[in-house]
């Protein structure tokens, strides 16, 4: 399984298998002050190069921002391909550059020209601190970065790096690799509109408030205010007003029960005047 990269220039097309990948990067951890410096073994195939194997540069001559292949480090490529990789040829080199990029210096530039001048000669560099990386290869008579670039996963399943980020793939290998992705631009989600953001923060802050009024209500103590009569003339609380109207309905009452009594007292004076005057006539 493949996936796309979009990298800039043109030259030969590449195939690195995974596991080549990951052992790449893991000779470039192992020292991430100094470059490391190793060579591709693979095959070409139907116009491609598949790169199926690497041997690392052991005794190189080795530096903080340079890396050299010693007569050491040769002889001991040379051994591991005749015994593990006799019908595989070397298809170029890989090198680390910890912490200043992906690109080829002139130091880089004149061992490529000088070990790997083939045109089917390509030079791989990765960075083991940003986690970068590229390859380049010879267009037109010179060194560029190359566009059509793939990674195979033989063992199927999507292939992605030691950080668990897939790596970046460039074109189509046919109908044996299922190939991800396009070179086409994607569109940009939509911003949202001013009015909408404004909307959305007035809305939070009358929420806010509304919270703060309800917990200042539970927590803090209330004042219930309650009607007080008032005298308009002096101002003063009127504080006897039930005691007032309950003696007024005393009176009342008193009235209302001696007035019965006063009529029959003088129903009898009258009544006793008549029976005096009758007594009188006879």
């Amino acid at each position: 399984m493949t996936r796309k990269s979009k990298m800039k220039g043109e030259g030969p097309a590449l195939v690195i298998n995974s596991e080549v990948l990951r052992r790449i990067r893991q000779h470039a951890r192992s020292q991430s002050k100094s470059e490391v410096c190793g060579v591709l073994i693979g095959r070409e195939h139907e116009g491609k190069l598949k790169v199926e194997a690497s041997i690392p540069g052991v005794n190189a001559a080795q530096g903080g921002t340079h890396v050299t292949f010693t007569q050491d480090t040769w002889e001991h490529i040379y051994n591991v391909k005749d015994k593990e990789y006799p019908d595989e040829r070397i298809l170029g080199w890989y090198h680390s550059h910890p912490g200043f990029g992906v690109f080829l210096s002139d130091h880089d530039t004149f061992i490529h020209k000088n070990f790997f001048s083939s045109p089917q000669q390509v030079a791989w560099v990765y960075d083991p601190q940003s986690d970068e990386e590229g390859c380049f290869g010879w267009v037109s008579g010179s060194l560029e970065r190359l566009s059509q670039l793939a990674v195979a996963d033989s063992k199927g399943g999507e292939c992605a790096g030691e950080t668990g980020k897939p790596e970046p793939m460039g074109f189509d290998l046919g109908d044996d690799h299922v190939v991800a992705g396009d070179d086409s631009p994607r569109p940009e989600p939509e911003a949202e509109p001013s009015w909408l953001r404004w909307l959305t923060a007035i809305l939070w802050y009358l929420v806010i408030f509304a919270c703060g009024l309800v917990v200042a209500w539970v927590v803090f103590p209330r004042v219930v205010v309650m009607p007080v009569p008032v005298d308009p003339q002096t101002g003063r609380i009127i504080q006897a007003i039930p005691e007032v109207q309950e003696k007024t309905s005393d009176q009342n009452l008193t009235r209302d029960t001696t007035q019965p009594a006063g009529k029959t007292s003088s129903d009898s004076a009258v009544k006793g005047k008549k029976e005096k005057d009758g007594q009188q006539r006879q």
